[in-house]
């Protein structure tokens, strides 16, 4: 476990995306607004170095802004399979290795 207190992690929450031309980013200032595409009762994502993990919602109590988590997302069945490798072409990396 002493070796997980030193693992960093960047969490990110996305509470909606927008797309726009650079041209219309570039002209924007201190104080512009940019519109999301979203509403607020929408599911926000909880990222993990920028890999999806979660969904949740967001909880404003007071002037407190919180992410209350809904739903996890596992990874597809055989990224969880043990001796897998992702990617195409993938061989089982423990292929002819037996356990004792």
């Amino acid at each position: 476990m002493a070796v997980l207190e030193d693992l960093k992690v960047d969490l990110k929450v996305v509470l909606g995306r927008r797309h726009m031309p650079l041209h219309i980013l570039l002209r924007m200032g201190r104080g512009a607004v940019i519109e999301l595409e979203a509403t607020e009762s929408d599911m926000v994502e909880i990222l993990a170095n920028d890999h999806p993990i979660a969904r949740g919602q967001i909880v404003v109590t007071g002037n407190r802004i919180s992410v209350e988590v809904t739903e996890l997302i596992r990874k597809a069945e055989v990224v969880r399979l043990p001796g897998v490798t992702i990617g195409e072409g993938a061989v089982p990396v423990l292929d002819g290795v037996d356990f004792l």
